[in-house]
């Protein structure tokens, strides 16, 4: 049967807008001295500013006071990530625990779990990654093969995760684990579980990608002892979690926004009176991010009233990262109109960037095979 999708229109209240003129004053004024601007959440990994971000709390801006958090509305988060991704600020270093992990943990994290770890978050001290992902699986999480096993003590895990971002400079990661045989039900017998990168039993390599960075990482547990306490929420119940925690992952306007700083970079080489076809381009690429938007506060809005966007999720993850994919080529193919510029070198080393930067944008989060799949079995057909 065809459930449809809800994308209802939202505005972003006053308070919310409010915040814009004050994370770009922050911005401006903590930028790391000679930081080249990226706007994909995945570059740029600065603790200072986390730090400092966190001292100004915009970081877990809508978790609990008792927590460190500001109690604020996903509104206002919505409008200080925005503002940071457009400025390209260095926020890898905080961002998955903030997105998806703190509110993972709030939603079915034990209360000494909350305690323990969320006020770290909250202050930009404390950074977690993700383990999902494994080698020869692709985005498919039913087909986990890595095992937990428990004992006297606690856990036992053996297995490899792929793909885990920061995973060589952060603290913790989230693991999602077998804790049961193999079933009929693919999504049965899993589990989440809070592992320190810097315990034993584990391997932490790093990946080296085409642009020279190692951002990803391949994680190795080899009796990977975990404490009891660390298990998050109940033994089995890690499919619904993760599931619930990619809405997060999914829909934020990080999902569009990667290569913002390639298109302003391409607006300032242009010029205030560009030609007619790098203006008809400028419009172009203007009317995409300004939809994908829409649809992003939409989410942010179903967020705020305690809906799981799953599906809408999905969706603007898929046409987003698509539309990330084609920025670079799209200015690629107007490059030659430009003509000498001022900014031409700046437009150059940001193009470079995100160019090589663009292959992850389709990966990270869910293949677009794999999220076409749950849009359609979202939408009822299939």
């Amino acid at each position: 049967m065809f459930q449809g999708l809800t994308f209802d229109p939202v505005r972003l209240p006053e308070a919310a807008e409010g915040l814009r003129d004050a994370v770009r004053a922050f911005v401006a004024e903590h930028l790391p001295t000679g930081y080249l601007p990226n706007s994909d959440f995945n570059q740029g990994h600065s603790p200072e500013f986390s730090r400092k971000l966190g001292e100004r709390g915009w970081i877990g801006m809508t978790w609990p006071v008792e927590y460190g958090g500001q109690a604020r509305s996903f509104f206002e988060r919505y409008v200080v990530t925005e503002e940071l991704l457009a400025a390209g600020a260095p926020v890898s270093a905080h961002w998955i625990a903030d997105r998806q992990s703190g509110p993972l943990l709030l939603r079915y994290g034990s209360g000494a779990q909350r305690r323990r770890y969320l006020p770290g978050v909250v202050r930009g001290e404390t950074y977690f990654s993700i383990g999902m992902s494994e080698p020869d699986t692709g985005s498919d999480l039913a087909s986990v093969r890595t095992r937990a096993e428990e004992t006297a003590d606690g856990w036992l895990v053996n297995g490899v995760k792929v793909w885990t971002t920061d995973a060589q400079r952060n603290h913790y990661i989230i693991v999602l684990a077998r804790t049961a045989p193999p079933s009929e039900n693919r999504h049965a017998g899993l589990s989440q579980f809070i592992i320190d990168l810097h315990g034993p039993g584990i391997a932490v390599r790093p990946i080296r990608n085409i642009a020279g960075g190692e951002d990803f990482n391949e994680v190795v547990f080899q009796d990977c002892p975990v404490p009891r306490e660390n298990l998050v929420g109940v033994a089995g119940n890690g499919w619904q979690q993760v599931t619930s925690e990619l809405a997060y992952e999914r829909s934020g306007p990080e999902r569009f926004l990667s290569a913002f700083r390639l298109f302003v970079e391409f607006i300032r080489a242009a010029g205030p009176q560009p030609d007619r076809a790098t203006a008809a381009l400028i419009g172009r690429i203007a009317s995409h991010i300004m939809t994908l938007r829409k649809m992003s506060m939409s989410v942010a809005g179903m967020l705020q009233e305690g809906k799981d966007p799953a599906l809408e999720a999905a969706l603007v993850k898929a046409l987003g990262n698509d539309f990330e994919k084609l920025v670079p080529e799209w200015l690629r193919l107007a490059g030659p109109a430009l003509g000498a510029s001022a900014q031409d070198e700046r437009l150059q080393r940001s193009f470079q960037q995100t160019l090589l930067a663009a292959p992850s944008f389709t990966l990270r989060g869910g293949t677009r095979e794999i999220l076409r799949g749950v849009i359609a079995r979202g939408l009822g057909l299939r």
